[in-house]
């Protein structure tokens, strides 16, 4: 099988290293040089993800048999649509079903046309003069989000980006006007309080096959300070489930997904990829925070690590073709860590260009998989990092602080000016995690709202050095 594979991360790294284990011939266009899907790759392009026809010449001149769509742009500006049009099958739902994440006013209408009782309150505004109104009807705190698609960084939480209802306000109104702020106008909802998790599945149309659960941390800096990122890094549990995540509220979230698939077929809409849940974990059980309609970026990498030997391509093509099988386990037994290593800076300035090298050796000998992100080659072992996030160092045990563990100790092996969240998955972070959420579910308990601490956006510059102590 040949099979395009369309994106340059860490998540397409993975997928492709996936891809081509399955075994296929592996086709890749990326708008980087990842050095990890060069190594792989039988033929490599660079382009635009946003540009559907060179990515159909390329799918054409190699007469792929399967093309998988790995970043969310892609899937917006009609590659999936583009592809099928000329008979190539693709794992990746079309750009009116990826609307889910395109557009986060067309998912919650969705949800609430379908019944489907998962979102938090929430008003739209593409004025002022609406913002206003919408602010004084949720109430505070609130969360101000871009209809449009963010790259996971646009979300406007109060409490963390903003201290008062009227500078929440404030802010919301500027991204009405600045250019490429909020194409499509804002929501204002409700803050949720909780713990936050991610549920992906593979979806073909309206059957749904689940993913582990897996947390992740979007704040830039340790003690989830900081600005909004892509993600700095995630953990998984061994059992697919998460230390405060039961196995029945686990069911619930992923009753949502299966409504959502059913609610898109039933609204005559192919949905075939992966359909990604980011949800709150509330004291009123899991609110949905949003819909991707990808793998998730570092989601992605615990799942896919914990993909059992097989054919990974023949499933994609399953779903690309409109079947999903739920027979038999997908994902092994085990807990995993991710920690991106990315530029200072990351977040709001990042410092392009820094030369960080890395021993592959002592990095395998620590029982950890390096997955190269946004980077282009400096020479043998050494990497040149781009804006966005540089190495992922993916740590593989039986418990998730191992796991942990085993990745701090992999990061001794990367030299250079880069940031990395030591406090991601540590023993003391996730007893806070399950502690929070006991007091929130304690009988009688009234949920109060976290200390407010707008943080500096500055990530400080951190090596291996100064790591934190997993304990």
């Amino acid at each position: 099988m040949r099979v395009l594979l369309v994106g340059g991360g860490a998540r397409e790294h993975a997928l492709g290293e996936a891809i081509a284990r399955s075994p296929a011939e592996l086709v890749v266009l990326s708008p980087n040089e990842n050095p990890g899907l060069a190594a792989i790759a039988t033929h490599a392009y660079r382009g635009a993800l946003e540009e559907p026809g060179p990515i159909v010449d390329v799918a054409r001149a190699r007469a792929v048999d399967l093309a998988v769509i790995g970043p969310e742009a892609a899937l917006e500006a009609g590659v999936a649509d583009a592809l099928r049009g000329v008979g190539v099958p693709v794992f990746g739902p079309s750009r009116e079903a990826a609307r889910i994440e395109s557009s986060k006013r067309y998912c919650r209408e969705l949800l609430e046309r379908h019944g489907i009782p998962a979102s938090p309150r929430w008003v739209s505004a593409t004025t002022p003069e609406e913002v206003d109104r919408a602010v004084q009807q949720i109430g505070s705190p609130f969360v101000v989000k871009p209809v449009s698609l963010t790259s996971g960084k646009g979300v406007l939480v109060q409490g963390s980006d903003f201290a008062t209802p009227e500078e929440g306000a404030t802010l919301a109104k500027r991204l009405l006007v600045s250019e490429g702020g909020a194409r499509g106008g804002l929501l204002v909802e409700e803050k949720l309080e909780g713990e936050e998790f991610s549920l992906m599945a593979f979806v073909a149309d309206g059957a749904v096959y689940p993913m582990p659960a897996v947390q992740d941390y979007k704040r830039a800096l340790e003690g989830g300070l900081g600005p909004n990122t892509g993600g700095m890094g995630s953990y998984s549990q061994r059992d697919h489930l998460l230390p405060f995540l039961s196995e029945a509220q686990h069911q619930v979230a992923v009753n949502v997904l299966r409504s959502t698939a059913r609610a898109l077929a039933s609204d005559g809409v192919s949905f075939r990829g992966v359909l990604y849940g980011g949800f709150m974990l509330t004291a009123a059980g899991p609110k949905l925070v949003e819909f991707n309609a990808r793998f998730g970026d570092p989601e992605s990498l615990n799942a896919i690590t914990l993909y059992e030997p097989g054919n990974f391509a023949e499933l994609l093509l399953d779903i690309a073709n409109g079947r999903v099988s739920g027979s038999g386990p997908l994902f092994r037994l085990r807990a995993t860590v991710v920690k991106y290593a990315v530029p200072v800076g990351y977040g709001v300035a990042p410092q392009v260009g820094a030369v960080v090298e890395y021993d592959p050796v002592a990095i395998e000998r620590a029982g950890v998989h390096l997955l190269f992100g946004s980077v282009s080659p400096a020479g043998p072992a050494r990497v040149r990092f781009g804006s966005s996030r540089g190495l992922a160092l993916v740590g593989e045990a039986s418990a998730i602080w191992e796991a942990g563990e085993r990745v701090e100790e992999a990061l001794k092996a990367l030299k250079g000016p880069f940031y990395v969240r030591h406090d991601i998955a540590t023993r003391e972070d996730l007893t806070r995690r399950v502690e929070h959420m006991r007091q929130l579910l304690a009988p009688g308990a009234r949920p109060s709202p976290l200390p407010l601490s707008v943080a500096s956006p500055t990530a400080p510059a951190t090596s291996h050095a100064n790591a934190a102590q997993v304990v």
